[in-house]
């Protein structure tokens, strides 16, 4: 049976003010906006049994592709019927492109560097949770082009390769309701002219992205998915 299509109902607005109420509807279910989306790295709300979330309000979580794609890998997490199954929660799903882990095993890698702060003012909490022996051994460990990421593991330091196609591809085998368009996501500390660059080559990126999203989607509409 072909899943319903993802759609937005704006429900109230408040005169004077872009603040607003709706719902968003998908394949697992509706969510109420505004809307917190508990982050589910590896398939798991850390410390939250999933008996848990109705009672606590959770309508939605986000996966990470970037880890779920090194252990326990998407296609066990597709043979058990996607990530919500996978987890045991029955509501809609997210999954990110790995975009940002790409970050931290590239420029950010041992930097203590964030998305959002440069080096300098960073606190002690870095975005970077890889040994020190991987970090000698391979050096930077992400390296970027127009195509795509090459990028080595940070469990066994294996070479892996991701391009927005593999990421769309992965992020259907994990079987979420919403997916992200695979980016790069450069350092705060970046010079302009790599911002621009990088943000250029996002958009290519996302376009790309969309392609590989329409194919998969028109293939398992064919086969009646």
């Amino acid at each position: 049976m072909t899943k319903r299509p993802i759609s937005f109902s704006l429900e109230k607005e408040s005169p004077g003010s872009l603040a607003r109420a709706g719902v968003l509807r998908t394949p697992h279910g509706d969510i109420k906006t505004p809307a917190f989306i508990a982050v589910a790295t590896k398939a798991d709300v850390k410390g939250v049994p999933s008996a848990a979330y109705e009672e606590l309000g959770i309508q939605s979580v986000i996966a990470n592709t970037y880890h779920l794609y090194l252990s326990p890998g998407p296609d066990l997490i597709e043979r058990a019927g996607g990530v919500g199954a996978f987890m045991n929660f029955r509501g809609p799903t997210m999954t990110d492109s790995g975009g940002f882990q790409v970050f931290s095993l590239g420029v950010g890698f041992g930097k203590k560097l964030s998305k959002f702060l440069p080096e300098e003012a960073s606190s002690d909490e870095g975005v970077s949770v890889y040994s020190k022996e991987l970090a000698t051994a391979h050096g930077k460990l992400a390296i970027v082009d127009d195509d795509g990421v090459s990028f080595t593991s940070h469990l066994d330091g294996s070479l892996h390769r991701f391009t927005p196609e593999r990421s769309i591809e992965i992020q259907h085998k994990l079987g979420a309701d919403i997916i992200f368009v695979f980016d790069e996501c450069t350092s705060p500390a970046a010079e302009r002219e790599y911002q621009k660059e990088a943000m250029d080559r996002t958009h290519r990126w996302a376009k790309r992205s969309l392609a590989a999203h329409r194919h998969a989607t028109a293939k398992n509409a064919a086969q009646g998915i």
